[in-house]
């Protein structure tokens, strides 16, 4: 009976650590990337309904987790391909699609009164804000991600394995020019929160924003490049 059991036991364990355990590392990186791509989305449309003033200039906060959305996008597109960042976008915009229907119910669901340190109104002045940010940046993430890896792969089936530094920002300095006007106004101008003049004014800062942002990680990129890679030759 005991050397049943341990040839049991041994079978089970094997079986476990084959499910927990990724076959390959290309699949680790992926799912690495694909987490903080994903985290970094959502989480900037949760806090994208307060706006900040940097000098004369006006722009929301949740600007501020993208510039680490480029970097995973460049990333995965390098190692993954076209097919893996189209996969992955449009995977995200289904769970932003989702994380606005959890937002809308529980906007709905009244809070206990006398018990809650929330009420409806204060969880309404933080997440009801959110409401047409993510209407907003779902509609401008498609269309920007689809442009992104057009003009990324554009760039590098014109130069190969060469100037990583034009192909990421040249997709950005693109994808993103639709992305900062297409959220704002439906997020801010089209609801009459914001006037045209502060409409364009902030797309123009949040665009200027993440451009240079995109700008100043480059040398992260070829970073991130080069440990990646590194770590993928190790199981060759």
């Amino acid at each position: 009976k005991i050397w049943v059991f341990l040839f049991y036991r041994k079978i089970i364990y094997s079986h476990t650590q084959n499910v927990c355990m990724f076959k390959t590392k290309k699949e680790f990186v992926f799912v690495i990337l694909a987490g903080i791509f994903i985290t970094n989305a959502v989480v900037a449309e949760l806090i994208g309904g307060k706006l900040i003033q940097i000098g004369p200039f006006v722009m929301s906060i949740g600007i501020l987790p993208w510039p680490v959305v480029f970097l995973t996008t460049d990333l995965i597109n390098e190692y993954f391909g076209e097919k893996g960042v189209r996969k992955l976008s449009f995977i995200t915009a289904g769970l932003i699609a989702y994380a606005f229907i959890i937002l809308l119910l529980a906007i709905n669901v009244p809070a206990a009164k006398g018990i809650s340190p929330v009420n409806d109104s204060q969880f309404y002045a933080v997440f009801g804000q959110s409401m047409w940010i993510i209407v907003g940046s779902l509609i401008a993430f498609v269309i920007s991600q689809l442009i992104d890896v057009s003009v990324f792969w554009y760039f590098k089936n014109k130069t190969g394995e060469q100037k990583i530094w034009l192909r990421t920002t040249g997709s950005t300095v693109i994808s993103q020019l639709f992305d900062s006007f297409i959220v704002l106004g439906i997020a801010f101008w089209l609801p009459g929160k914001i006037n045209f003049e502060t409409f364009i004014s902030s797309a123009l800062t949040g665009y200027v924003f993440k451009l240079s942002i995109a700008v100043l990680l480059t040398p992260l990129i070829y970073l991130g490049h080069h440990l990646i890679k590194k770590y993928l030759s190790e199981e060759q």
